[in-house]
């Protein structure tokens, strides 16, 4: 009970920090992409940035560790699949909460994609981290996201982060709905903090800024962003200005 309290607390220190993530999990799905070639160097350049909590799978756990900041804190993302399979939305867990307190998480981190056929298997998956996490007071993240043509309209994003939130998540990572006024929209309805997320890479580089900072504006609880980061050169200028953002709002 007290042990989600202490690490939620870690992760959202005081009302005016926003939690500044990033993803690193994409390899698995996505094979080692752009970026993504080797952990540690963009490991250290974006706790050079000031990121706050890095997010990878069970076994890159063994490359971040050597390189982890004692300040930085550790996500385990546990849904997996990959795009070499037919059912690349269909996410299946590939470990536990306690695997991953094991290793040293403050945080477990799933995905449920909505919208698709395989939606109620990701819901009972939810439940199931949701369980566990409850029992070791581990706070539970989870990547809600919408399935279909244009990743769904503000309705459905609005549908998809509350069902995540009423299903036992402490923290909600979802799609930037279109607007500031949507995405504050969105916050006010979602019961825990909001994370928004980058999906494909936005261009030119102030249109990816202008998006932090209207997730600030909305009352957003930061950000969870991986490709929108650290595939642009270099990464450590970059996330410092996104730090600056979401450490230093009011």
């Amino acid at each position: 009970m007290y042990g989600k309290t202490v690490r939620l607390r870690r992760l959202f220190p005081s009302a005016d920090r926003r939690l500044f993530s990033v993803p690193l999990d994409h390899a698995v799905s996505m094979g080692p992409i752009d970026g993504l070639e080797e952990l540690a160097p963009l490991a250290r350049d974006l706790q050079d940035g000031g990121v706050d909590l890095l997010i990878v799978t069970k076994g890159a756990v063994r490359e971040l560790v050597p390189v982890l900041d004692p300040k930085t804190l550790l996500g385990v993302h546990v849904s997996a699949s990959t795009s070499l399979g037919p059912t690349a939305n269909r996410k299946v867990l590939v470990a536990t909460a306690a695997e991953a307190v094991g290793l040293g998480a403050d945080v477990l981190s799933v995905q449920v994609n909505f919208g698709i056929p395989e939606e109620a298997d990701m819901l009972t998956d939810l439940g199931l981290a949701a369980d566990q996490c409850r029992q070791l007071g581990l706070p539970l993240l989870c990547m809600a996201y919408v399935k279909k043509d244009g990743g769904g309209t503000p309705d459905e994003l609005r549908h998809a982060a509350r069902a995540a939130a009423d299903l036992g998540a402490d923290i909600v990572k979802t799609s930037y709905p279109g607007s500031l006024d949507e995405f504050r929209r969105l916050c006010r309805t979602t019961p825990v903090p909001v994370l928004i997320g980058g999906g494909v890479r936005v261009e030119p580089e102030a249109a990816f800024l202008r998006l932090v900072e209207e997730s600030v504006q909305a009352g957003g609880g930061g950000i969870c962003i991986g490709r929108n980061l650290f595939q642009r050169r270099p990464v450590a200028p970059l996330a410092r200005r996104i730090a600056s953002l979401l450490h230093g709002a009011s």
